[in-house]
């Protein structure tokens, strides 16, 4: 008998300041990765899935970017320009 499977982690990346396209108010947005692995017997083995999304604070509407536009925001956001990054990234899973 083989158990295979799927196990999810989410990373917040990082936490931005910018105008939100759903409300309108400028309000920090927090940058996240989702990643999805495939696992054999309960060990996660590679990734098969990864999507990055911003998320606003103020009316939590989560809009999808893509990877590049997620590196071009983390680099903004390190750079000091537009909002500000806390430490490493959080690993949490999730169950979608």
């Amino acid at each position: 008998m083989i158990i295979f499977g799927t196990k999810g982690y989410l990373y917040q990346l990082a936490i931005l300041t910018l105008v939100c396209g759903h409300c309108g108010n400028p309000a920090a947005h927090t940058l996240k990765k989702r990643v999805t692995k495939f696992t054999l017997f309960f060990v996660p083995l590679f990734p098969f899935s990864t999507k990055y999304a911003t998320q606003c604070t103020f009316c939590g509407t989560e809009q999808k970017v893509t990877k590049e536009q997620a590196q071009q925001l983390q680099a903004q956001g390190t750079s000091g320009h537009s909002g500000q990054t806390y430490g490493q990234p959080q690993q949490q899973p999730y169950q979608p």
